[in-house]
């Protein structure tokens, strides 16, 4: 893993914040791609918000995008463009929590600071013991305690990189590698059958169901596009006129809605495809959704109000989520909505090739 080879705290912050909600394989081509498009602190500083999100497009949790922009922004104006070296600094950079901070700290500067995360509370709640669930304040008080006392302070990046390493080779959350562990003679759940009791968590994740409903609409070779903001999920991302729905719906309850009503006015407009429901799966919320291919002779008033009208073989140069992402790639696409005008020429794609 090539941040084990640097000590440069940019690029050690990059694949921290790649790696937070990310497996390494998957994350690996993110931190390569990342830094050839933003190869410095300033790079990433100066380039247009946008950029930042199309490169980082289908990694998923795009505030981690967001808050790194801001905070190299913020490093900049406030640091001289060089990353601060210790923890209280790092601490205050926007989107940098106790982790990142202490992993960047012990990576790049040595600071000596536990870097705890989940693997690390999972390793210390078998060996000693802690039955205090990890997702409350006093579990997780409890276990940092205990890391910052097991802490090699002479070698923390050493030992924080040993920690994470053995919590991903040996001390698995399923199917622990106990006849291999060196130190299974004293972890109290391999002494007591407790492997699967710990560590302890106190509530499951609720999982909200929520149904969508994406109208691809095409006026000879545009369609209409808007920037996702507020404080829901995919936002800065751009997305197709959307109407959420309470459950699963039929084309003829989708045009009762007031949304389609309000959206294309006295517009008749033409559904030329409609999708099987895709399932599109978040950590805390799974989407249903459908794709409706719809064409319009005339712009509806709302659409030309609310949208930003956009080449329809252009969308590759928007950052999107993954779920529009994967389906422009799908055959439907490419058949009824990227179709090209009689006499235009052959209309080609411009997708990404990630």
């Amino acid at each position: 893993m090539p941040w084990r080879k640097t000590k440069d705290a940019y690029a050690i912050w990059v694949s921290e914040v790649i790696l937070q909600q990310t497996r390494v394989a998957q994350g690996l081509d993110y931190y390569y791609r990342f830094l050839q498009a933003f190869p410095t602190i300033q790079s990433l500083a100066d380039a247009p918000l946008d950029d930042v999100m199309r490169v980082w497009q289908g990694l998923g949790y795009y505030t981690r995008a967001r808050n790194m922009h801001a905070a190299a922004k913020q490093v900049m104006s406030e640091h001289g463009g060089k990353i601060p070296d210790t923890y209280e600094k790092l601490r205050s950079l926007r989107g940098v929590g106790d982790y990142t901070a202490s992993a960047i700290g012990a990576f790049a500067f040595n600071i000596p600071r536990p870097a705890v995360d989940g693997n690390v509370y999972r390793i210390w709640s078998r060996i000693f013991g802690v039955f205090t669930p990890i997702d409350t304040p006093n579990g997780q008080k409890e276990l940092y305690q205990i890391s910052f006392e097991q802490l090699d302070k002479q070698r923390s990046a050493l030992f924080n990189q040993a920690i994470m390493d053995f919590g991903g080779t040996l001390c698995m959350p399923k199917n622990p590698l106990c006849g291999d562990c060196p130190v299974s003679d004293v972890c109290y759940a391999f002494r007591n059958n407790a492997i699967a009791l710990l560590p302890a968590k106190s509530k499951k994740i609720k999982v909200t169901n929520r149904y969508f409903a994406y109208l691809m609409i095409r006026h000879k070779g545009d369609t209409f596009i808007r920037q996702r903001d507020g404080k829901d999920i995919w936002h800065s991302l751009y997305e197709f006129p959307l109407i959420e729905t309470g459950g699963s719906t039929s084309l003829k309850s989708l045009e009762k809605t007031q949304e389609w009503k309000e959206m294309f006015g006295n517009v008749k407009p033409t559904v030329l495809h409609i999708s099987p429901r895709l399932k599109h799966v978040l950590s805390h919320q799974h989407l249903y959704t459908q794709f409706y291919i719809i064409e319009v002779k005339t712009i509806p008033y709302f659409l030309s109000t609310n949208f930003i009208k956009v080449k329809a073989d252009s969308m590759g140069e928007y950052p999107t989520s993954r779920l529009i992402d994967s389906y422009m790639a799908a055959e439907p696409v490419e058949k009824y909505f990227l179709r090209h005008e009689a006499g235009s020429g052959q209309n080609k794609r411009s997708r990404r090739k990630d």
